[in-house]
């Protein structure tokens, strides 16, 4: 791989980055911001919405509105394309503990992660739940068990959910029925001894492009565990990463000097990209 090359800098912490209508949407997670942009750099981000609180996953219902995972206050958002906002979907009552990425299928159901213990505090490490949200916002916890389930993806063509596990090194894989239901749960891919898998996106291939966090890295996995690509950025969070552009071939990659909303108050955090071989789906 080639050097990245910066398209915009600026913010805090880039997160839960898409690509939808030609264009790259990405939150600011430290400043509460939902960005879209253009995907050559051309243009400075235009800010889509505000709220208050750390945004983090992003997805589209079918009539256009987008979601947003509202990560402290632990409520999924609903935009409308009108710009009016409402809760689509709210998990207080099932978690105490921060929500996180999520995917939408074309169903329009949202698969949503939670930390499941205070990670900013310092808390101890326990389990954490992936949250299933139909299109009427009725959620329910489809599994339990994870190790702070973070990014995820919907393979092409299957209804087959990976989720990265971020302490656990490790993409794990699920089936989902026609109700929207979690089984099958199964090791998909384990990454490499220190990996720390935060965000993901997929290629047509079925590859698994996986962002970690604290080693800097960006990695192209496959099913089984076998690494093609790698893409360094040392020194770096690597928080994110989203396939797109003109041909679907631009890996952009979302990181940040630091994942504390403390430290990141500089705002270092910075977009870039580099080609790839394989594209996403446009």
């Amino acid at each position: 791989m080639t050097t990245p090359t910066r398209l915009y800098t600026g913010f805090r912490f880039p997160e839960g980055g898409r690509w939808h209508d030609g264009r790259l949407w990405f939150s600011d997670m430290h400043t509460g911001e939902i960005f879209r942009a253009d995907p050559d750099g051309d243009q400075p981000p235009e800010v889509v919405t505000r709220i208050d609180d750390q945004p983090s996953g992003l997805g589209w219902l079918a009539d256009g509105a987008l979601l947003i995972s509202s990560m402290l206050r632990r409520v999924v958002l609903k935009h409308d394309p009108d710009g009016s906002r409402s809760v689509h979907a709210d998990l207080s009552a099932m978690t105490d503990a921060p929500i996180n990425d999520m995917v939408v299928d074309e169903s329009g159901t949202a698969y949503l992660g939670g930390f499941g213990y205070d990670l900013y505090a310092g808390a101890p490490q326990t389990t954490g739940p992936i949250f299933a949200i139909p299109p009427t916002g009725e959620a329910r916890v489809a599994e339990s068990d994870m190790v702070f389930p973070n990014g995820s993806v919907i393979l092409p063509g299957t209804r087959t959910l990976v989720v990265a596990e971020t302490w656990a090194a490790r993409l794990t894989a699920f089936d989902i029925d026609e109700d929207g239901n979690l089984s099958g749960k199964r090791l998909w891919a384990p990454l490499p001894a220190g990996s720390t898998p935060d965000g993901l996106c997929v290629d047509v291939e079925g590859g698994v492009w996986v962002s970690c966090i604290v080693n800097g890295r960006f990695l192209r996995v496959l099913a089984g565990g076998e690494v093609t690509d790698v893409v360094d950025v040392p020194g770096r969070c690597a928080a994110d990463c989203v396939l797109g552009g003109h041909d679907g071939r631009s890996l952009y990659l979302l990181t940040s000097n630091s994942w504390q909303p403390a430290d990141t108050e500089e705002r270092q955090g910075r977009i870039e990209t580099v080609r790839v071989d394989v594209p996403g789906r446009q």
